[in-house]
């Protein structure tokens, strides 16, 4: 490697800190070393480009943001986990000054995993969690759905969740939806507490394609990866599919860490420390 740059949460001292420590481990092993806050999305934007490696320093928040900063690059990102459950992170803050020699002496692995695609009128957007049209007040909204230019359903909801396979261990998962394994590449169509219309989840293929437009006079918002947030109108679509960009994340453990590791952050216990902190 010749050049890393290191990403983290602006607003958190614990989380600045650890960052200039590992800059300073990371040249101490003759690497050029960069760091900035996600905050400063251009400024990271723009130095992105060279790197061999992103790490990202915070939850998996964090990863979101930079996945949004770095996209179309396919850098790889380490995750240090500073927030709480960490489904996306890999090591924790505690982990990374120990493990990171080895890593930046070619140990690890890379593992992809697929984005989403969100068009609507001239915009794109990327996503590697979820793509979200929820209510912007607290009242049902009307939302109706065709894949592949087909007609589904006309869903009376709190909202609708296009999700990946990342993705399904958050929102979608929290509104009744299914587990997929993380490097799965198919899409999840979850409605959000459906009052009338297709209650159940959907897996689709990842080359469907999903339409969803606004009824009545709903305020509706669009809401990527829960970080970036455009209001719709009536008679808006939004067209969702895989994007042709993809996130590589540098892992450590194996492979089958991710079902030995689905009690541990989905336990009462685990519920029990997230409603602590």
């Amino acid at each position: 490697m010749k050049s890393i740059g290191i990403l983290y949460r602006p607003a958190l001292d614990k989380d600045r800190a650890l960052a200039e420590r590992v800059e300073e481990l990371v040249s101490a092993h003759g690497i050029s070393a960069w760091r900035c806050s996600t905050g400063d999305e251009d400024e990271a934007r723009a130095r992105v480009a060279g790197s061999d490696l992103i790490i990202s320093i915070g939850g998996d928040g964090t990863i979101l943001c930079v996945a949004r900063i770095i996209t179309p690059l396919s850098v790889p990102i380490l995750g240090v986990n500073l927030g709480r459950l960490g489904f996306i992170t890999e090591i924790d803050g505690d982990e990374v000054l120990s493990d990171l020699p080895g890593l930046l002496r070619g140990g690890g692995r890379i593992e992809e995993r697929a984005m989403l695609q969100a068009e609507v009128e001239d915009k794109t957007f990327h996503a590697l969690n979820d793509v979200v049209l929820r209510s912007a007040v607290v009242r049902l909204v009307n939302i109706e759905a065709e894949i592949d230019g087909a007609p589904l359903t006309a869903y009376r909801a709190d909202g609708v969740i296009v999700a990946t396979a990342t993705g399904s261990t958050s929102y979608s998962l929290a509104s009744g939806g299914p587990i997929l394994h993380p490097r799965s590449k198919q899409i999840i169509l979850q409605p959000i507490s459906c009052h009338l219309g297709l209650r159940n989840a959907l897996v689709l293929p990842e080359d469907s394609t999903v339409d969803l437009r606004v009824g009545r006079k709903d305020s509706v918002l669009l809401s990527i990866d829960g970080q970036v947030e455009v209001p719709l109108s009536m008679g808006q679509s939004v067209r969702v599919n895989s994007s042709p960009h993809i996130v590589r994340l540098l892992r450590v453990h194996e492979p089958g860490y991710f079902y030995s590791s689905l009690w541990q952050k989905l336990s009462g216990v685990g519920s029990r420390v997230w409603c602590r902190d």
